[in-house]
């Protein structure tokens, strides 16, 4: 029973280092990435030598392998979340009448704003870490209840050059 759970544990380590690995090198941070992938090839190493040895004669080690990875890709994904690295950009669409509530609510963070002549809505563009995004959401939503708002993944471009 104890190969069960290394196994198992082994599988949900690798498979939710795996997963955070995508994450991190996704926002550009590669050097953290190279790490989690030496430490992701380690695992995989031991927890595969492990199941390879009498594999015809033990399914369970297949079991116990397939469902470690199921459950480490899951938990690799809620870290992720928790974590919740890079930007984003939310798009918010406002009526007129709640912009400057809005815009004091948030005075913090710099609100550009897109005007339409003859519409009754204003559009705001907020760059934010993406830690923030339900709190911000939150906020404007408490104000404007109407609002639409739109978030998307971004990335500074002077990080890029």
């Amino acid at each position: 029973m104890i190969i069960y759970m290394a196994i198992f544990f082994s599988k949900i380590m690798e498979n939710a280092l795996a997963t955070l690995r995508l994450i991190v090198v996704a926002n550009g941070k590669k050097k953290i990435g190279a790490i989690l992938q030496g430490m992701v090839a380690l695992v995989w190493i031991f927890v595969t030598g492990i199941v390879i040895v009498d594999i015809n004669k033990n399914i369970f080690k297949i079991v116990f392998f397939c469902l470690g990875s199921m459950v480490g890709s899951y938990l690799g994904s809620v870290i992720e979340e928790k974590i919740a690295l890079g930007s984003n950009i939310l798009m918010c669409i406002v009526n007129k009448k709640h912009e400057l509530s809005i815009k004091k609510s948030l005075n913090e963070y710099k609100i550009t704003t897109i005007e339409e002549k003859g519409n009754k809505d204003s559009i705001l563009i907020i760059f934010i870490k993406r830690k923030e995004t339900k709190k911000i959401s939150n906020i404007i939503k408490s104000v404007d209840s109407n609002s639409i708002i739109i978030s998307e993944k971004a990335k500074n471009i002077e990080t890029l050059v």
